[in-house]
């Protein structure tokens, strides 16, 4: 029933929200890392943009939000922004994020498809926009092999995700759907015991043997692979073309009116990263590592950063055709209702800079704002 939908999702909402950050910053959502890179400190003689002191961006430790740990490293950023400073908040919770940028302490943010939708259906589409993609794919279901030798053996077994109503839950819950198997959304009980585990504690809840598996997103796949787990499924399988979205740009809607030139800089920075990581592969990997270091005082071993990495598409592209997909799943597994996402988007500016590049317009799936 619509309201219970609507609790699962207020629920869901506030579990993740709980989850604890690497490390809180003044404004409470988010981490800043403190290591000096020379790239990302301001030009001297440059200009601020639109007036600005700075422009506020967000992001993940995570590999899928490569785009935007290249871009800082590189100093991306900042080379686009001028003397307007670019300042970085660190997350491991989208609803934290959305949370950030509700409250204006947030403009930019990198983030994963659920949480950009949730956040925008709970505010009535007055919040956020999607103004680009960043990348697709990086997300399998890890397995023991001990325990499971094939997909039918899913069944009846304990099977991790990231956090209740995520991408990568509501994934999970319409493959099991597909299989034709029950499970409750709310509790994670039935034909699959669904568990909802931090991806920083998922591998160790998978070495004592807590689960049986996860469906994760890069790098924590590639962490259990390296722990003994074994590749079952490539969620990159179950899509057309084998794309789906895993990571997209957003804005607060009143920063993008008011600043469209720092946005459009942004972009900019955005667009050059993911052509220097399509072109430069090996060292872009390097440098998202050296990024994840810098952020969290370690870097990823080979025999993770190296499959996973591989696993990644970095695109311009939002792929908004399969956003729209992702909200169907999420309100066929009872975690949404249907949601109306008519003008979720605005890719007006990513099309100027990606004509201004002489590449091809990316498509907004009729759910543009213009």
């Amino acid at each position: 029933m619509p309201a219970n939908r609507s609790t699962i999702l207020r629920r869901g909402i506030a579990v993740v929200a709980t989850l604890p950050l690497v490390t809180l910053a003044a404004c409470g959502y988010g981490s800043e890392s403190t290591a000096d890179n020379a790239k990302e400190k301001v030009a001297a003689g440059s200009s601020k943009i639109d007036g600005l002191d700075s422009v506020r961006i967000g992001y993940f430790g995570n590999l899928t939000h490569g785009t935007a740990l290249v871009a800082r490293q590189q100093g991306y950023f900042q080379k686009q922004l001028g003397a307007t400073k670019a300042d970085y908040q660190i997350f491991n919770a989208g609803p934290s994020e959305i949370e950030a940028l509700n409250s204006k302490s947030l403009d930019i943010g990198w983030i994963g498809p659920s949480p950009a939708i949730n956040g925008y259906t709970k505010a009535n589409g007055t919040n956020l926009r999607i103004i680009g993609g960043s990348a697709s794919g990086g997300v399998k279901l890890v397995i023991n092999p001990k325990k499971i030798k094939s997909l039918k053996d899913v069944k009846g077994r304990k099977i991790a995700t990231p956090q209740l109503g995520n991408t990568q839950d509501v994934a999970f819950l319409n493959w099991v759907a597909d299989q034709g198997w029950k499970v409750d959304a709310n509790t994670g009980k039935g034909d699959v015991s669904v568990v909802r585990t931090d991806n920083k504690v998922t591998p160790d809840a998978y070495k004592s043997g807590a689960i049986d598996g996860a469906w994760v997103p890069e790098p924590t796949a590639s962490k259990l692979v390296a722990a003994g787990g074994k590749v079952l499924l490539d969620e990159a399988s179950l899509w057309p073309d084998k794309k789906f979205v895993i990571t997209n740009i957003i804005v607060r809607q009143d920063f993008l009116k008011e600043h469209p030139k720092a946005v459009e800089a942004v972009l900019k920075a955005s667009v050059e990263a993911n052509k220097w990581i399509n072109a430069n592969s090996d060292e872009a990997k390097a440098t998202a590592n050296k990024r994840l270091e810098a952020d969290s005082g370690k870097a990823l071993p080979a025999d993770v950063i190296d499959p996973a990495w591989k696993s990644i598409q970095f695109t311009d592209d939002p792929l908004a055709s399969t956003l729209n997909t992702e909200a169907e799943h999420a309100v066929k597994a009872g975690l949404l209702e249907k949601p109306n996402l008519k003008g979720i988007y605005d890719l007006t500016l990513l099309n100027k800079v990606l004509k201004a590049e002489g590449a091809s317009p990316v498509d907004d799936a009729t759910l543009g704002a213009n």
